[in-house]
C-alpha cells in the first residue's frame, strides 16, 4: 500500500443519497411513468416500499428490488405499468446525477492519504456506473448482490474488514442515510459522519454531522489524524 499498512486510514461510503442524487434519479422516472403531480408522494412511498422488499429478499439483485418496488407502486395507484417499463430505474441508474460538492471533496480526501470504499445496497454494473461518473479513485467497492445482504444488516461492514483488514481505529463510515448506514455504524462501534442533506433530525447521533461532503476532509482527519 506504499505505507506501514497500520497508518492507513480508511474511509467507507454510502452511494446513492450521499455520493450520487438517488432522489432525483428515482424522481425523475416516477414522474416520467406516472406524472409530475404523483412524483413526490410516490417517492416519499418508494423509500417505504424499497426496505422492505430488500428484507424479504436478501439474495436480490438491485435492478431485481427496483423493479419490484416500482411494479408495487404501479399497483397501489392502480396505472397499468407498460411491460418494457419495469426495468426503467434499473436503466436510467447510471446516468443519475452526481452532487457537486463530491468529486473535490473526495479528491481532498485521497490527497491526504484516505483510502475510499463504496458500500453500496446496489449491484457491480449500477455502482462501477457511478464511481466512473464521480471521477476520483476508489480502492473498491463492496454491493449487496454479490454478499447476498442489504444495509442496514451488517453484511457490508463484516465483508469490508475481511477484505480489507482495517487496523481498529482507523476507519470512518460517510453516508446519508442514517437508517441504512449510520445506525449500524453505530451498533459496530464505527465512526461515522453523518451527510445530512436533508436537515433530519434522529438518533443515535453520529460521531460528527455534516450538511454536505464540504469540509469532510478536515473532519476525518479531526477523528483520524494522519500517523
Amino acid at each position: 500500500m506504499g505505507k506501514d499498512a497500520r497508518g492507513v486510514r480508511w474511509a467507507t461510503f454510502d452511494c446513492y443519497g450521499t455520493l450520487v442524487d438517488w432522489n432525483a434519479g428515482i424522481r425523475g422516472e416516477l414522474a416520467r411513468l406516472f406524472g409530475e403531480e404523483e412524483a413526490d408522494r410516490l417517492l416519499a412511498r418508494y423509500h417505504q416500499v424499497e426496505p422492505r422488499i430488500q428484507t424479504e429478499r436478501p439474495e436480490a439483485r438491485y435492478r431485481e428490488v427496483m423493479a419490484a418496488t416500482l411494479s408495487e407502486l404501479a399497483v397501489e395507484i392502480d396505472v397499468p405499468l407498460p411491460e418494457d417499463e419495469g426495468d426503467a430505474l434499473g436503466r436510467s441508474l447510471p446516468g443519475w446525477p452526481v452532487f457537486g460538492d463530491v468529486p473535490a471533496a473526495l479528491a481532498e480526501a485521497r490527497r491526504r492519504g484516505w483510502r475510499l470504499v463504496a458500500l453500496s445496497n446496489t449491484d457491480r454494473n449500477f455502482i462501477d456506473a457511478s464511481l466512473a461518473a464521480i471521477g476520483v479513485p476508489f480502492e473498491g467497492a463492496i454491493v449487496a448482490s454479490e454478499i447476498g445482504s442489504y444495509k442496514p444488516a451488517h453484511g457490508h461492514w463484516h465483508a469490508f474488514a475481511e477484505r480489507y483488514s482495517p487496523t481498529p481505529g482507523r476507519h470512518v463510515h460517510v453516508a446519508q442515510s442514517h437508517v441504512h448506514d449510520i445506525a449500524p455504524a453505530y451498533e459496530l462501534s464505527i465512526p461515522s459522519v453523518w451527510i445530512n442533506r436533508l436537515g433530519e433530525p434522529a438518533e443515535p447521533a453520529a460521531t460528527r454531522e455534516l450538511p454536505t461532503l464540504a469540509g469532510l476532509a478536515d473532519t476525518l482527519d479531526d477523528l483520524v489524524p494522519e500517523p
